[in-house]
């Protein structure tokens, strides 16, 4: 039989003078790398998506004040090594902030934050705090690229358990007509804010409630499929109180406040299921040990000081490689190209113009290969100097607006593959757009669109491809230029798409070796 020393009398607790080298490493990586804090509190404020992020901070702080007593009994061995760590988190934020990737430049923050732990204070300590260090990255505002595909799935799900009710739907992409009148799938609908806030809180209630992994994963995959189905039902219910009170309740306004009552009743049931399987609270205390007396004070502070002068050298990196060239981009389209002749864009306020609102210069024109074809619409957003607010590639860019007021609505998207400069396969993105002018929507006017990114001379049609080219030009010294090169024709009959694209073309048969020379040009304008 073996004993241990009993802890001191009174308790014990940990000194101020012990906690200060990780304290010092928080203070500087939130004072060297605040622009990047102050974004995500930004997007908190302005998005409700992600206004539950307020709470994680608090939370975790709490969930460690809850363990200062086991803390106290733990030994502190700094962690050299895991400087390692902290220059790879600093390298992911590095690269992030040179291709302008928010997400990654806010994943980088918490784990800097969350390594800097076991690099400070040690495995035991780190072992201990595991999920309030953890939780911290429920902090970071990411979900919105799963908008499009919860927008998707809702529509889906509305539409098939409408016609199992017995109405009849017709649908174009996220919108459909019933009998009663005609419904959109927006973003706010999407489920999303649903899905993340209950994640969140479902993480921190089985974390709270039960002692096993197994369960605490069970209760976690709950927390994320009950408020999918739960978005679907909560559609298909308001679109059904829509209908069955010709519309008098259940619109505007009011399907949103349905839908965050429909989703706290759910949600309190899901707890109140959960918690018939709640552990008891183990609160053994871990074996007392000589604790926080056990390290040299000096060797926290040199791996204190390490991971300062980590955090100095990329801010130093990035200034030195984020010199603004403070020049405007000169772009200008050819006036006619072979056998293309330039005609009026028009001035109709209701015409389709993209949703790209930073560029750092924008040029549109419009070309006909004949009087009774076309017409081709060019558009090209030019990108320079971006930073958070100016960016080629972010969720904010879109063909269309959302909201209630959007004037043209996407209804399918695609790609499409024809020849380009010299023959070489050029891949575009393709969509088709419905305009609401017209309150019947088989009757409203349609738009065929093609999308790349142009960065640097090469053409991209995928986001990531086009951020990681961003950063790989900037890491080089070559400058983050970049734009976005978007072509639309008129379809002249619901669903035929053959037409318009085969219009598209020829254009860009003919006439990409100009594009890309007025590209060119723009780059070389400084």
């Amino acid at each position: 039989m073996s004993t241990t020393a009993p802890p001191p009398a009174g308790g014990s607790v940990i000194a101020w003078s012990q906690l200060a080298p990780g304290v010092l490493v928080i203070v500087a990586l939130l004072l060297l790398f605040r622009d990047t804090a102050a974004a995500m509190v930004d997007i908190w404020l302005r998005s409700e998506t992600f206004t539950h992020c307020f709470l994680v901070p608090p939370i975790s702080l709490w969930l460690i004040w809850r363990r200062r007593e086991r803390l106290a009994l733990l030994p502190s061995r700094p962690v050299p090594w895991l400087l390692l760590s902290l220059a790879a988190a600093c390298a992911l934020w590095l690269l992030g902030a040179l291709a302008s990737v928010n997400a990654a430049m806010q994943v980088a923050l918490v784990s800097l934050i969350v390594l800097s732990v076991p690099a400070v204070y040690g495995w035991a300590v780190a072992r201990e705090l595991t999920f309030p260090l953890l939780f911290l990255f429920f902090a970071v505002p990411f979900g919105e690229f799963l908008v499009p595909v919860m927008m998707e799935h809702t529509a889906d799900f509305t539409v098939a358990a409408l016609q199992a009710s017995g109405l009849p739907v017709y649908r174009e992409g996220l919108q459909f007509i019933i009998p009663s009148g005609s419904w959109s799938v927006v973003e706010a609908c999407s489920g999303v804010r649903y899905l993340i806030a209950s994640f969140m809180v479902g993480t921190l209630f089985a974390y709270l409630n039960y002692n096993g992994a197994g369960k605490r994963l069970v209760f976690m995959g709950i927390s994320v499929l009950v408020p999918i189905v739960a978005n679907w039902l909560r559609a298909y219910i308001i679109v059904m109180l829509g209908h069955l009170s010709n519309n008098e309740i259940a619109a505007g306004v009011d399907h949103l406040i349905y839908g965050w009552v429909f989703f706290g009743i759910v949600i309190g049931a899901m707890f109140m299921a959960g918690a018939r399987w709640t552990d008891p609270e183990s609160g053994l205390p871990p074996p007392w040990v000589p604790a926080w007396g056990s390290a040299p004070p000096a060797a926290a502070w040199r791996v204190a000081a390490g991971g300062v002068a980590l955090l100095v050298a990329t801010q130093g990196l990035l200034w030195k490689m984020d010199q603004p060239s403070g020049t405007t981009p000169k772009l200008a389209l050819p006036a006619a190209t072979a056998g293309w002749t330039a005609v009026p864009v028009g001035s109709d306020t209701r015409r389709w113009v993209p949703n790209f609102t930073t560029a750092s210069a924008v040029a549109e024109a419009a070309y006909r290969p004949g009087m009774d074809v076309g017409p081709v619409n060019v558009w090209v957003g030019y990108y320079r100097d971006q930073s958070a607010t100016r960016k080629l590639v972010t969720s904010t860019n879109s063909l269309v607006e959302s909201g209630s007021g959007a004037i043209w609505f996407q209804v399918s998207t695609g790609s499409t593959t024809v020849p380009g400069v010299a023959g070489k396969p050029l891949a575009w993105r393709t969509a088709v757009l419905r305009g609401a002018n017209d309150p019947a929507a088989v009757l409203a006017p349609r738009l065929r669109v093609w999308q790349l990114y142009w960065v640097d001379g090469v053409p991209i049609t995928s986001d990531a491809r086009a951020k990681l080219r961003l950063a790989f030009n900037r890491l080089l010294g070559r400058g983050d230029d970049g734009a976005v090169l978007l072509l639309s024709t008129p379809m002249t009959s619901d669903g035929q798409t053959a037409e318009a694209d085969a219009l598209l073309a020829r254009y860009v048969q003919d006439t990409m070796m100009a594009l890309e020379a007025a590209l060119q040009a723009a780059k070389a304008s400084r």
